[in-house]
């Protein structure tokens, strides 16, 4: 079958297309922008183009695209075609506002592990899947990073729904926290009498709506939190929920402790989720061990994804000097999420026991999500008015952070580049 994907080079729409080229349909697609992702795409064997191919018989658009008119072919957005797989497969979703994809990540190794031979589509890029976000598997099982914008979702029918937490996002789409809640409510409406929901049982969303259901709950409290501090390479005690939520369902479908734990402790992280290099500097003045930094890619871009994250780093790093730079992701979350990122901020800075969480936070510039902005909210916003706000931030335009790092670290530091935006080739540069 010859398939075309519109937004190709989406984190989703790729791994997509990657199951379509793996099941040996003619694929193409087309993207504004090229990118590792499109380059990665025409190395397995799809063509990049600008036009909608004539004897095309499936189109596959990304959630954010404006649907083509075309007749010739069948449509589908992504999370449509998505639905239709998670018929045909024992489907384990991640689902919530954060930790989806490394939650997913170690479902998925943890199901390799054990020979379940799982087929993975996931919203980053693992290196045990040949630095892929996909996985061919041979098995029943499918696992997928679920996302909830757009409601998304809902056009998924899982064994197994994974709810790592809930919150206030995607206020572009949903109106307040009611919305959301009564949408996460459909959705595990869609479990069958024998589907199974894992949940965290310390999110206070989740208990709101699902209490009277029969949940496998886990929780920080369990004894195996201490065993998985103590093996987990990923830092920072959101990823000790993470770890948790991927053992549950491994218990559920039967894989014993032994094999979980041992993957779990052999997992890395992902592309963009805590990913560390180390830089040398070149000064042959600075004294030895200082002339090294350490640098790291991350996507938080939620507030409390933020405060987790710089926790984590702080935690890694007690006795170093830590800047973070931030790249804004979307004018109307930053309006909407405004006060939560002042306190974020404002907090990571502030002395505490004669230390700050972060030494110094540096934001740039807001990044604009095509086909997801207001206009109105667009002229109400800017990074200036974050900083502004959280005082003892920086602002610096993203063409000078390569030079102002350049001519003021003095060696040794820890530098975290945050966001969901494209402010990770910073990282790449570096």
């Amino acid at each position: 079958m010859k398939v075309h994907f519109i937004g190709i080079g989406g984190i989703g729409t790729s791994a997509l297309a990657q199951y379509y080229l793996a099941k040996g349909h003619d694929v193409s697609g087309s993207d504004l922008v090229s990118s590792e992702i499109t380059d990665f795409l025409e190395e397995k064997g799809a063509k990049l183009l600008k036009q909608i191919p004539k004897d095309v018989e499936l189109v596959i658009y990304s959630p954010a695209v404006e649907p083509p008119k075309i007749k010739r072919a069948k449509l589908f957005s992504y999370p449509q075609a998505l639905g239709q797989l998670t018929k045909k497969y024992f489907t384990i979703a991640v689902s919530g506002t954060h930790g989806k994809s490394t939650t997913c990540a170690m479902i998925s190794l943890i199901l390799e592990k054990a020979g379940f031979d799982p087929t993975v589509i996931i919203g980053t890029k693992l290196k045990e899947f040949g630095n892929s976000n996909f996985r061919k598997g041979k098995s029943k099982y499918l696992v997928i990073e679920a996302d909830e914008w757009q409601a998304s979702f809902l056009n998924y029918w899982p064994k197994i729904i994974v709810l790592t937490n809930i919150e206030r996002e995607h206020l572009d789409y949903y109106k307040d926290l009611r919305h959301i809640l009564r949408t996460y409510r459909e959705y595990v409406g869609h479990l069958s009498k024998d589907g199974i929901l894992v949940a965290n049982g310390e999110d206070k969303n989740i208990n709101k709506i699902f209490n009277k259901f029969s949940i496998k709950k886990f929780s920080k409290k369990q004894k195996e939190a201490k065993e998985l501090r103590k093996i987990l390479k990923v830092p920072g005690e959101h990823n000790v929920y993470n770890a948790l939520a991927a053992l549950t369902v491994a218990r559920e479908l039967k894989i014993s402790d032994k094999i979980s734990f041992k993957a779990l402790s052999e997992y890395k992280g992902a592309w963009r989720r805590f990913e560390e290099k180390e830089l040398k500097i070149k000064n042959s003045c600075l004294p030895a061990g200082r002339e090294k930094l350490k640098i790291i890619s991350d996507y938080a871009h939620h507030p409390t994804e933020i405060k987790a994250t710089l926790k984590a780093v702080r935690e890694k790093f007690p006795d170093r000097i830590i800047w973070c730079i931030f790249q804004p992701h979307q004018y109307q979350r930053t309006f909407y999420l405004f006060d939560d990122f002042v306190k974020v901020f404002s907090k990571a800075l502030r002395q505490t026991q004669g230390k700050p969480t972060i030494d110094k936070i540096i934001i740039t510039d807001i990044y604009d999500v095509v086909g997801r902005e207001k206009k109105n909210i667009k002229k109400q916003i800017n990074s200036q008015k974050l900083v502004k706000a959280t005082k003892k931030a920086i602002y610096l335009p993203k063409q000078k952070l390569k030079k102002y790092l350049k001519d003021n670290l003095k060696g040794g530091e820890v530098v975290i580049i945050m966001g969901a935006g494209d402010i990770y080739k910073l990282f790449y540069e570096l």
